[in-house]
């Protein structure tokens, strides 16, 4: 039985609180929950004023953003390839998927996709802070997903030993090829 019940919320930084909350809402109709902002930080105590917001991300899930106006410029891991770090959210149905792109678009932001994963598409597209965004939407066949689950102790033995890409779920793309031609 597991300890967890869930995601309670993912932080992240951003660089103005306002224009975050602004571009989730306009974008993707996140709801502000809730805002704190201290001038200390409550686990250490350390003197450090920041805004603290929480967006809602649906079916319970929040969204949270730190706006720390004394800490030095808003980096990235330069040591982790761009598009590695993200947030995904998922979305109903590919009609969705693909208005969303479209709105996304509109709004002149640059908009990848959709990429076909074998069990679910998805495009991305990047925040104003340079966060990269993912908005997926599941298209599994019946049985993929549990074939998959089944295969996952081998894969992940295999890549331990080898470090190289391991085959075991090529099916999900090879099915996707035999589909269309």
């Amino acid at each position: 039985m597991s300890l967890l019940q869930g995601i309670h919320h993912a932080a992240y930084r951003c660089g103005d609180a306002r224009r975050t909350v602004e571009f989730y809402r306009d974008t993707l109709g996140m709801d502000l929950v809730l805002a704190i902002s201290e001038d200390r930080v409550p686990s250490t105590k350390a003197p450090d004023p920041y805004m603290h917001i929480f967006l809602d991300a649906g079916a319970g899930n929040v969204l949270a953003f730190f706006e720390l106006p004394n800490s030095p410029a808003m980096g990235r891991d330069e040591n982790t390839p761009d598009w590695v770090q993200h947030i995904a959210f998922k979305v109903a149905d590919m009609e969705t998927l693909l208005t969303a792109k479209a709105k996304i678009a509109a709004l002149g932001i640059e908009v990848l996709g959709p990429t076909d994963h074998g069990v679910f598409k998805s495009i991305y597209f990047r925040d104003p802070d340079g966060h990269r965004l993912e908005l997926a939407v599941d298209l599994a066949k019946p049985g993929t997903l549990e074939k998959l689950h089944d295969l996952a102790p081998a894969m992940i033995e295999e890549w331990s030993r080898t470090r190289r890409a391991v085959r075991h779920a090529a099916f999900l793309h090879e099915d996707e090829f035999a589909d269309r031609h």
